[in-house]
């Protein structure tokens, strides 16, 4: 029972291990999108930004939703941008810390 979940969380860690990721987590945090408003946000091209939202909607990050012909994907959870804002927060605190450092040299 352990293992599964714990297969579960690496997936979920995965999820926030790409910038790519990163970044169409941080544009979905705004409000639901389509495949074709992700691509003209980030730039880059629409087999990219698929093979990225498959990988979160396969790790319960994002859902779809078919609307005629365009995919909207949103957030899942609010706890997904929760989790995504306590590590931005850690990073924060280690970035600050490292600065005092550099200063006291």
């Amino acid at each position: 029972m352990k293992k599964g979940l714990y297969l579960m969380h690496a997936e979920m860690c995965k999820t926030f291990s790409n910038p790519t990721r990163l970044e169409l987590l941080d544009l979905l945090a705004g409000g639901e999108l389509t495949v074709s408003e992700l691509v003209e946000k980030t730039g880059l091209g629409q087999a990219n930004v698929s093979q990225h939202l498959a990988v979160m909607k396969n790790a319960g990050a994002v859902v779809a939703e078919r609307r005629g012909s365009n995919v909207h994907y949103k957030i899942a959870n609010p706890k997904v941008m929760k989790a995504f804002g306590i590590i931005r927060e850690m990073l924060r605190e280690r970035l600050e810390k490292s600065k005092k450092l550099i200063e006291s040299l």
